[in-house]
């Protein structure tokens, strides 16, 4: 397994129990750097890149794509797959795992399945309190999910698994700003959301398995706060195409959340508050082809469909093209990565 993370800091708390429990599980830890990283960063157990070391990798990803931005982490992606990792384990720097974080995980678990087709607030079934994901549409927090006792308990195929996680979880700024924290998640169930049924998911503890990798490209042409939510959006809608359901399950980490300026992140996340529910319908709308062959052409024209509802600037699309040449030359063996 790949653990794969971003970060601009030098190594923290969450970093060393990252790259210790790596070190002793046998798993390959990547630290993606940016231009605000520390020059000095050092930690054992953890493959550290920074700019300088990313451009030297042959990747035409780590050529094209901004500096100072989150998408930067496709990189420790692309070293990921081109190392043919069995898994890719993706978390921040503010996350502590706990020990089941660095367990066996399996594809195909047991889960209550949803496939109705609306927005379902997840976190519903992990907590008795009002709360609700970052990326869900405000005007659909208080309409009820389905009861949990009606959902039947099936063996899926979920090739993306979201981890929750306890203490200051992640929900937007609305929630930050009026509702109370610390809040912690129960851990004896597990939801698996089929065709139809809409939640976000971040980047922040989260599983994914070889056929979704291309699925995990971050979008750079958007907000910062939005990137991973929108990736999940379409990874979402890609996913009933090839008849997967996304698992969000019980904690394995808790946040000591890095500083943050609330005000900004709401800036960050009006262009979610107002078109979440246009994305959603845009990306049921767009036609896609059924199958893992189609992969990255189902993953082009989600983007392309989310350009020209013009809440993911123009540049992206080229990028994208970068992203999908790394893969492919990882996938035919003329990887550049060094």
């Amino acid at each position: 397994m790949h653990i794969v993370l971003t970060s601009i800091n030098a190594p923290n708390e969450a970093l060393r129990i990252i790259a210790d429990g790596a070190k002793q599980a046998g798993f390959q830890f990547i630290v993606i750097g940016d231009t605000k990283s520390p020059a000095d960063f050092s930690l054992d157990g953890c493959r550290f890149l920074d700019v300088a070391a990313q451009l030297k990798t042959g990747l035409a990803f780590a050529q094209s794509c901004p500096t100072r931005h989150y998408a930067r982490k496709n990189i420790g992606y692309l070293l990921a797959i081109a190392e043919r990792a069995p898994l890719i384990l993706e978390t921040d720097d503010d996350n502590i795992p706990r020990p089941d974080f660095f367990g066996a995980r399996h594809r195909h678990v047991e889960a209550s399945a949803i496939r109705e087709s609306r927005w379902i607030n997840v976190y519903r079934y992990f907590s008795d309190v009002q709360i609700w994901p970052r990326g869900l549409p405000l005007e659909f927090v208080q309409q009820p999910a389905p009861d949990f006792e009606s959902l039947a308990v099936e063996r899926l195929d979920c090739p993306i698994q979201q981890g929750l996680a306890d203490e200051n979880p992640d929900v937007d700024a609305v929630y930050r700003l009026l509702l109370p924290l610390p809040q912690s998640f129960r851990s004896d169930r597990r939801v698996a959301l089929g065709q139809g049924a809409w939640c976000p998911f971040n980047s922040q503890n989260t599983t994914w398995w070889p056929e979704t990798y291309p699925l995990l490209y971050l979008p750079a042409y958007c907000s910062f706060r939005m990137t991973d939510i929108w990736r999940s959006f379409v990874a979402q809608r890609i996913a009933w195409e090839n008849d997967w359901h996304i698992l969000f399950h019980e904690p394995t980490v808790y946040q000591e959340r890095n500083e943050h300026s609330l005000i900004k992140d709401f800036a960050d996340e009006v262009p979610g508050y107002l078109n979440n529910d246009r994305i959603r319908k845009t990306l049921e709308d767009t036609p896609l082809r059924k199958g893992t062959a189609h992969m990255l052409d189902n993953l082009a024209r989600c983007y392309e469909a989310l350009v020209k509802l013009d809440v993911i600037g123009k540049d992206e699309l080229p990028l994208l093209n970068a992203w999908i040449s790394d893969l492919n030359d990882i996938s035919e063996g003329r990887s550049g990565t060094k």
